[in-house]
């Protein structure tokens, strides 16, 4: 057994990136509030997804982007994987802001920067069937200096 700092980015359960595991601190993180720090993890998985042909493995390599600009593979992760191939509907869950709330479904997005629109069509369930949609917020010039003009 090492000594050490514990970190290692290609250590299966000490510095890997599990796409399941992001989805649930997604989705816990935008329950507590904590929106924007949700969407940018949702949004860091999805990007890593088009490396792997949008089949995201088990787990894969918790390198800086700076280090490696890509996604590094795990050796022997799974891909895809079946916990894996459930993120993406949970990231796309947790950046609309879907929650069932008896007979209806909500929707309260918040989307990343990079991400201006969102939407699903047909979503089947209690509440029959619907559309869901996000946009992110733009800021206009007046609006900016409103919001950072004082009160006299």
């Amino acid at each position: 057994m090492s000594v050490g700092n514990g970190y290692n980015p290609i250590g299966y359960h000490v510095g890997t990136v599990w796409p399941h595991d992001n989805s649930i601190i997604a989705l816990g993180l935008t329950r507590y509030g904590y929106r924007d720090e949700s969407a940018r993890i949702a949004s860091g998985i999805l990007q890593a997804a088009r490396y792997f042909k949008h089949r995201l493995p088990e787990a894969f390599a918790g390198y800086a982007r700076q280090r490696t600009q890509f996604p590094v593979e795990y050796p022997t992760a799974c891909s895809p994987q079946a916990w894996a191939t459930g993120a993406p509907l949970l990231f796309i869950r947790t950046l609309l802001g879907l929650e069932p709330r008896g007979d209806r479904l909500t929707v309260d997005a918040s989307l990343p920067p990079e991400m201006e629109w969102l939407e699903i069509r047909g979503l089947r369930g209690r509440w029959g069937v619907v559309d869901a949609a996000g946009r992110r917020p733009t800021v206009s010039p007046r609006d900016d200096e409103a919001s950072t003009t004082p009160k006299s």
